[in-house]
């Protein structure tokens, strides 16, 4: 798979089933493991009491990959 392939999914949070947003970036570790998905966040996901419109997903959050979405575990 490659990640282009990953930013054409949306990215769903299965603690409340919403949509966090899409893959911009991933992280990779110095011996070449990914570590995780950086994700911007969706308008819905961006608080008035942040400016951060990116969240990193650690790459045990990640449930499921599927044909259209992923879905993640997070607590936010």
């Amino acid at each position: 798979m490659r990640l282009s392939d990953l930013q054409n999914k949306d990215v769903i949070n299965v603690v409340d089933g919403k949509k966090i947003g899409n893959i911009i970036d991933i992280v990779i570790e110095s011996d070449g493991r990914m570590d995780g998905l950086i994700v911007e966040k969706s308008k819905f996901f961006i608080s008035l009491f942040t400016n951060r419109s990116e969240i990193e997903i650690k790459w045990n959050q990640i449930e499921k990959i599927g044909e259209d979405v992923i879905l993640v575990k997070v607590n936010i």
